[in-house]
């Protein structure tokens, strides 16, 4: 299949300043390709709380200059280098966080493979990505959907089911907080396998949504001051097998009055800050607990990931904000995903 490829493409970089209005839209010439590289033909991607922190200025890791943000994406191969094998013209793909990760446990290095950050993102209509970074997309699922997996998706698959000993299994309890893409996946998954699900919202219009997505419980955060003791009462007083923790310390604390003795919880983000008395060596002796971050995860993980959507359509269809985006309405997508009005994942439409 041959397809015509334009000298030039549109994207978005990243200048000095921080803010939304650092980001700037502009048409560049295509890259080389490289014989290892695969050039994809970007039809969606999707916002994540890192790409917001990182236009803001506030980037957790190292940022090369002019950066074109992104960590999440998906489209069409239109042309390979001449050493790629894994993927011809005409495939569709979405693309991996972490291009270097491609399976076992990760490494320092690795860290120098992020889409968005230390390599160029997905916030572009052409991108020239290596083939071991991208993942063959669900047939089931249209390019927006597909575009929530490779970040979102992956974390939350990770935090469930990338600890060999403590996978998540029928009847298990898990406590996930928000609406945000992982904790959504992360509801999706768990009640996809059996699992019993408590979530929390701090905003009562988000409730039923969270319910019709499966939730047994839902707890309001900002009502109920101590929903992690209302969380394991919820569970008879034995406490949730996991914890998918999105928030930060303040948010900590609760957590480990949720949970049962050897639980693990999944260290996720800061979306409620970095500041607060962060629990530390002694309460995860005192409460018997794994804590764990997440580092996303590898392209293998994504790939089953993949297979789990397309055996599961219904129960695992990505939730996408009905609010969608173009490209060069991106300041725009940033503002709404920041302001906490999404339910779901914000997402991008590029054509």
């Amino acid at each position: 299949m041959a397809f015509e490829i334009p000298k030039a493409g549109y994207q978005w970089n990243l200048t000095e300043g921080g803010g939304f209005e650092s980001l700037k839209h502009s048409e560049q010439p295509l890259p080389q390709l490289g014989d290892s590289q695969v050039l994809v033909k970007l039809e969606a991607a999707s916002l994540n709380y890192r790409d917001l922190m990182i236009v803001k200025g506030n980037a957790p890791h190292m940022l090369i200059p002019n950066v074109i943000p992104g960590s999440d994406g998906a489209g069409t191969v239109v042309a390979v280098g001449k050493h790629v094998r894994r993927f011809t013209p005409g495939d569709r793909v979405a693309t991996a966080f972490f291009q270097d990760f491609v399976g076992g446990r990760f490494e320092a290095a690795m860290a120098a493979s992020m889409l968005g950050g230390t390599l160029d993102g997905t916030l572009r209509n052409y991108g020239a990505f290596n083939e071991q970074g991208l993942v063959r997309i669900p047939s089931n699922l249209s390019f927006l959907e597909a575009s929530t997996l490779g970040y979102a998706g992956l974390t939350a698959w990770s935090a469930l089911f990338g600890l060999s000993d403590y996978k998540l299994n029928a009847g298990q309890w898990v406590l996930t907080q928000g609406t945000g893409g992982v904790s959504v996946f992360a509801l999706q998954l768990a009640k996809a396998v059996g699992a019993r699900v408590i979530a929390t919202t701090g905003s009562s219009n988000k409730v039923q949504f969270l319910k019709d997505l499966g939730a047994d419980h839902v707890i309001n955060y900002k009502e109920d001051s101590e929903w992690g003791v209302t969380a394991k009462a919820l569970t008879g007083g034995v406490g949730v097998d996991q914890v998918v923790e999105v928030s930060g310390p303040l948010s900590m604390a609760q957590s480990l009055k949720a949970i049962r003795v050897d639980a693990v919880i999944n260290i996720v983000g800061y979306l409620g800050g970095s500041e607060g008395n962060e629990p530390g060596f002694s309460d995860s002796f005192t409460y018997r607990c794994i804590v764990r971050p997440i580092s996303v995860g590898s392209r293998v993980m994504l790939e089953d990931l993949c297979r789990a959507v397309e055996a599961n359509p219904e129960r695992l269809r990505p939730v996408i904000d009905a609010k969608v985006f173009r490209l060069d309405q991106l300041k725009e997508a940033c503002e709404y995903q920041w302001s906490g009005q999404h339910k779901g994942k914000v997402c991008i439409e590029i054509s």
